[in-house]
């Protein structure tokens, strides 16, 4: 089983900016949270362990756009539940949801494939990303999610996120009511 930390790491050599800076914003909000380092974690069944680890549930994020890549959304959900677009699609009142671009996802977020996180949005200076959290989300005590790389993962109480840090970078969740399917 991976080792816990509390806070940043004692070393920073060797990790990128954005990880750093993800420990930044945390310190300077005063948000205490766990942390674990592992293998690159490049899908939900990976995080199983992690979740163990951390005590906690590593949310799946999920970077989509419209048909005509104007607008764009990072959803955050249960790593656990399914994803149908068209219960989501329905909520927002977009006619039709994909995949955004990994261009998009490094221009307004500052992240690579497999390391979409919420903690991203502290990139998305010019709100073009709007937050959408599955109410599950809310009912949790803490979430799990990686400081903008996927070699870690951090846990934070669900509470420290949407009052503090999510003011704190300016974005406000949209709250949506996804089915959970078998």
């Amino acid at each position: 089983m991976p080792e816990i930390f509390e806070g940043r790491p004692k070393d920073e050599g060797g990790r990128l900016e954005k990880e750093i800076k993800t420990y930044d914003l945390l310190d300077r909000l005063n948000v205490a949270y766990l942390r674990t380092d592992h293998a690159p974690a490049m899908n939900m069944d990976v995080c199983d362990d992690i979740n163990k680890c951390l005590n906690a549930v590593m949310c799946k994020n999920l970077f989509l756009c419209n048909r005509q890549e104007t607008e764009f959304y990072l959803l955050m959900m249960p790593g656990n539940k399914k994803f149908k677009t068209k219960y989501l699609s329905a909520q927002l009142g977009v006619a039709r949801l994909s995949f955004a671009k990994e261009e998009y996802m490094e221009r307004f977020l500052g992240l690579a494939p497999g390391s979409v996180t919420v903690m991203g949005l502290m990139n998305d200076t010019q709100g073009r990303v709007r937050l959408v959290i599955d109410r599950e989300v809310l009912s949790l005590e803490y979430v799990g999610c990686h400081p903008c790389i996927n070699t870690s993962s951090i846990r934070l109480r669900t509470k420290d996120l949407l009052d503090t840090v999510l003011p704190a970078i300016c974005h406000e969740p949209v709250i949506v009511d996804l089915p959970d399917e078998p």
